[in-house]
């Protein structure tokens, strides 16, 4: 085989090879979940864990998705169960696999995890969570188990536990 047709036979070889890779992905046009299912849900997080296991039952993939409250105020299932420190529900999500955040460490006390993460990144000790609460909010929540976490954010100078969003 002399070189040209070499290259033509391997640069055919590698557009189908590429074609074939890129039809691996998922079409972006699928449906999306029904923002009213996603609203339902995240809003029966704050305190129906009946209807949020029927929810997830049905849906499974509300399990993460977040609903747009306006203007960049989002909320997962974990992060309602989590500001209004109703433990049971937000262990209950991470369990399924929810996934995690420094809101819902806090809740739970877990100081192994919030130093750490404060010290790579100090300025998260000002975030703003769902609806504008804060760590230290979390931390309140959170108890008795929760004291050291709430302890170590004050002595880093947390004060406030909601912080106006817009």
């Amino acid at each position: 085989m002399n070189r040209i047709h070499f290259l033509r036979s391997v640069g055919g070889f590698g557009l189908l090879a590429s074609a074939a890779s890129l039809s691996s992905f998922k079409s972006q046009d699928e449906p999306q979940l029904d923002k009213s299912i996603v609203q339902e849900f995240v809003g029966a997080s704050h305190k129906d864990m009946d209807k949020v296991k029927e929810l997830l039952e049905e849906y499974p993939t509300l399990l993460n998705a977040a609903h747009d409250w306006k203007y960049g105020d989002f909320e997962t299932g974990l992060g309602a169960a989590s500001h209004v420190g109703y433990k049971e529900l937000a262990q209950y999500f991470l369990d399924k696999g929810a996934q995690a955040n420094i809101f819902t460490a806090c809740l739970f006390g877990k100081i192994e995890i919030v130093k750490p993460m404060l010290t790579a990144f100090p300025n998260t000790l000002h975030s703003k969570g769902p609806h504008g609460f804060t760590l230290l909010h979390h931390a309140e929540k959170g108890g008795d188990e929760a004291l050291e976490v709430k302890d170590y954010l004050v002595s880093l100078g947390a004060v406030d536990k909601k912080i106006t969003l817009y």
